[in-house]
């Protein structure tokens, strides 16, 4: 006889979390998105929504005003809001985005004064680490801080910066000491207010197009010392560790981008009557259903493998979430396209969600690094990094 366990307090937190999700996205979410997505603004009232219903806070500790919820959950929540809407699915993305290097670098004074605000709504966060100069190589950013007194000035520009022009706190990260390389860069910690910050290009983008991504410039930018995450030179490790929380989340937004449009398809091919039946009881289109569920179905696998890896703080979570990031991205890219194709010339119509699916798709496979620095990453985990010989200086 089989013994059921019963569910424990954690699993019906969950349930009853994702129940408030699917609820909101069926309601206000999913008739907003092509709205949200024709008119390229921030959907204020949807950022009001999820702040109202504690989304925002769902992985932050409970001690600074989070739910301290696990990162599975979070990652469950990003992927149901994306199956209807990837900009409105970001608004829970980059806030945990932005709030990570102050949870992984912070200190309890910096943690008390920002993350209740960023957990609440009452704020919102960004994350500024590339540069025109800087992008997979990270390592090589211009942007410089110096410090003078009891303040760090910063000068530069940042770009690509998801939500830059709509947050209230933003971490950034600047050059310290240039003749270290990657060691020389730290983290601070900037407020929309303070002098020197400015907001500069709006990008017009494929898709994503409710997430506002534009550059960021700092001209004599005066941050107070107290605002240095962690101590100087410690910023790109910081930039890494959120990396490997922060490609989950993409990958869960790519799930969901994938999981709507195999839905939407499934259900045009049961209605959409070709040569006497449903388009879905022919075979090519069977075929083409299958393998976008098998693909959906994998890549959900590795995500929520890569979760369960960030609430354990395994060892291999760097490995993991590139693996989920780059399996995410691509089936996403391949679903959303076949969801277009069954769907035929309806599918390359705006009136048809599908089409707004696989551009959204698309920047699963660029942002918080490419298909191909994921590749690099899993690769060196099973042939290491090359590190050239010594040489006797003749």
């Amino acid at each position: 006889m089989a013994v059921i366990t019963p569910p424990s307090a954690a699993a019906e937190e969950e349930a009853m979390i994702l129940q408030v999700v699917r609820d909101l996205v069926a309601e206000k979410v999913a008739p907003r998105a092509a709205e949200i997505d024709a008119k390229g603004e921030f959907p204020w009232d949807i950022q009001k929504l999820f702040a109202e219903n504690d989304l925002l806070g769902i992985p932050f500790p409970a001690e600074y005003g989070g739910l301290g919820g696990s990162f599975l959950t979070y990652v469950k929540v990003v992927e149901e809001i994306s199956k209807a809407c990837a900009s409105s699915a970001l608004i829970v993305a980059v806030q945990e985005l932005g709030a990570l290097p102050i949870i992984i670098a912070g200190n309890h004074e910096q943690k008390q004064k920002y993350i209740p605000k960023l957990a609440s709504g009452e704020w919102t966060a960004a994350y500024a680490l590339t540069e025109p100069s800087s992008g997979s190589d990270a390592g090589t950013m211009r942007v410089r801080a110096e410090r003078k007194g009891d303040k760090y000035v910063i000068n530069g520009n940042k770009i690509w910066i998801t939500h830059g022009g709509v947050a209230d706190v933003i971490v950034v990260f600047a050059v310290t000491d240039p003749s270290k390389g990657p060691n020389g860069v730290s983290a601070f910690i900037v407020e929309k207010d303070f002098p020197g910050f400015k907001v500069g290009k709006l990008e017009k983008k494929m898709g994503i197009r409710g997430s506002p991504t534009v550059e960021l410039i700092f001209d004599n930018c005066e941050v107070p010392v107290e605002n240095l995450l962690g101590e100087e030179g410690t910023g790109f490790k910081t930039a890494m560790k959120v990396l490997d929380k922060s490609r989950p989340g993409i990958a869960a937004q790519a799930v969901g981008i994938a999981q709507g449009a195999l839905d939407y398809a499934a259900a045009y091919a049961r209605e959409r009557i070709a040569f006497g039946k449903p388009i879905g009881q022919q075979q090519g289109i069977q075929f083409m259903l299958a393998d976008m569920k098998v693909e959906v179905e994998a890549s959900r696998l590795l995500l929520y493998e890569a979760a369960r890896k960030c609430d354990e703080g395994s060892a291999d979570l760097t490995l993991y979430a590139a693996l989920a990031k780059l399996k995410a991205g691509d089936t996403a890219m391949k679903v959303t396209v076949d969801a277009v194709q069954i769907l035929g010339g309806f599918g390359y119509s705006v009136e048809y969600p599908v089409e707004r699916m696989m551009r959204d798709a698309k920047i699963t496979q660029i942002y918080e690094g490419t298909q191909q620095i994921q590749r690099l990453v899993i690769a060196r985990t099973l042939v290491g990094k090359w590190k050239p010989p010594a040489t006797d200086g003749r």
